[in-house]
């Protein structure tokens, strides 16, 4: 069955707020309306998309008048790329938005007490502050309005970039993107015209094939850079191709992989990247301590905004040097190393069997023999008997997935009574649910929400409890 098209025009709305996932809010008769990539004190006509019982969904067709605090977007692909959506948004609205959302979600939504949250811990840049970016391959990019899909050239059809939001077969072409430093668009933009120009072939994603699939571009912030090319056809001769060009073209890449994925979905979790030439591995480093990044590695992908949030954290653990510190979630061990120094031991726990080998091989290199990595699902590795052989923890630092803990580890946590817990999460709406539940046994003392992601509406957040 097919949708029933909204036919509904609305004529100088005045934009009143940030609203939640990006969106901005108006109001006309009484009724709220969500509108994309607008800003307070715009005025602006409306063509609603979407109309429901209490609210309705809309996008810009026309500024009739725009507001004193709008910027010009900074992007070519403004309004069509779903990411940075707050462009024409002045940086303290959108740390102040942020600071917003961690409110409504911990207080007005998640009816938790808390002390007065502090203001958003803004990013020292808001421009090409991402280590890590992932563009996928497209056999037919997405048209542009104004295009003619029809009269497109061939060479013209294929598309390096980034999906378009809901629509999981389509691509964007990105031309020029403003996350990432150089040499990530030179990258990019050698693949694609190379490829095209050889005739090789670009990926379908509903029909599961197709020579070119993904690139993930990876930057340390003093220049070493990891490129990892995935195709989705094992082709000998284009392959060799292809990585003899890119190689010659970028001798600065410190460490270049290939991967040949067949499978339905992107992931490379659960492939064996293949080492072509250079180094296995890339190394950021943070308060004199060095972290390998591997292919497969998490890393936060701000660097230097995650020192600052890594800080946050030891602050708020208040260490004095003898207390037993378990980090869960702890990915290569970045957060635990970072607080080794003031504790006595710290255990660390993760899923990616991997991640904990780069824990332990960074925990090594840096001279650190106070940290103890441990690999497995949380809710099987954290038990009682694990807390029993290993020491009862005085401090819990956890940083899990946007889905937040699951409740088996939430009541372990409980029983364990730590004297401090120490919440790190990049989904307020989940860290609200998982504090309620550890709030039978602990306050929030203190929160500090993180700029992770400028232009973005996600924000980290770092909440302090402390035992009844």
């Amino acid at each position: 069955m097919s949708r029933k098209r909204v036919d509904l025009r609305l004529e100088n709305v005045t934009i009143e707020a940030v609203a939640a996932e990006g969106k901005a809010l108006a109001r006309v008769d009484g009724m709220v309306v969500f509108v994309d990539f607008a800003v307070p004190g715009d005025v602006v006509d409306i063509q609603v998309r979407k109309k429901k019982k209490n609210y309705m969904e809309g996008r810009i067709e026309r500024i009739v008048t725009p507001s004193k605090d709008r910027l010009p977007a900074f992007c070519p692909h403004f309004g069509v790329c779903g990411g940075c959506r707050w462009q024409p948004l002045p940086y303290p609205m959108q740390l102040a938005a942020k600071r917003q959302q961690v409110e409504d979600q911990l207080v007005r939504i998640g009816h938790l007490q808390v002390p007065e949250i502090k203001p958003t811990l803004a990013s020292e840049s808001t421009e090409y502050y991402r280590n890590k970016l992932e563009y996928s391959a497209s056999a037919r990019r997405w048209v542009l309005d104004g295009e003619n899909a029809e009269a497109i050239a061939p060479e013209d059809r294929p598309g390096l970039g980034f999906h378009v939001g809901k629509f999981f077969d389509k691509v964007l072409d990105i031309k020029e993107c403003h996350l990432q430093r150089e040499p990530s668009n030179a990258i990019r933009l050698f693949i694609k015209d190379f490829c095209i120009r050889n005739g090789f072939t670009f990926y379908n994603i509903r029909e599961n094939h197709g020579f070119l699939r993904n690139i993930f571009i990876r930057t340390t912030e003093d220049g070493q850079v990891m490129l990892i090319l995935c195709m989705g056809e094992d082709k000998p001769v284009d392959r060799k191709a292809l990585l003899e060009a890119v190689s010659a073209q970028f001798p600065q890449i410190t460490s270049f992989y290939y991967v040949v994925n067949t499978k339905l979905n992107d992931s490379i979790t659960d492939q064996e990247p293949v080492l072509y030439k250079g180094e296995d591995a890339i190394y950021e480093s943070m308060e004199g301590l060095s972290f390998k990044i591997g292919p497969k590695s998490f890393y936060q992908t701000n660097s230097r905004q995650a020192e600052r949030l890594y800080s946050v954290a030891r602050e708020f653990a208040a260490l004095r040097g003898d207390e037993v510190v378990y980090d869960l979630y702890t990915g290569t061990g970045t957060i635990a190393q970072f607080v080794s120094r003031k504790c006595r031991k710290v255990i660390g726990i993760e899923y990616v069997p991997e991640a904990i080998e780069d824990a332990k091989d960074n925990a090594r290199r840096n001279g650190i023999d106070n940290c103890e990595f441990f690999a497995g699902d949380m809710k099987d590795v954290l038990t009682a008997d694990f807390i029993a052989e290993h020491g009862c923890p005085d401090v819990i630092i956890l940083d899990p997935p946007r889905a937040g803990i699951h409740p088996d580890v939430a009541q372990v946590i409980l029983d364990a009574e730590p004297q401090r817990i120490v919440y790190v999460s990049c989904n307020p709406a989940s860290q609200a649910r998982d504090l309620a539940i550890l709030n039978k046994k602990y306050r929030i003392t203190a929160v500090q929400p993180v700029d992770m992601f400028p232009h973005t509406m996600h924000v980290e957040n770092v909440c302090a409890l402390e035992r009844y």
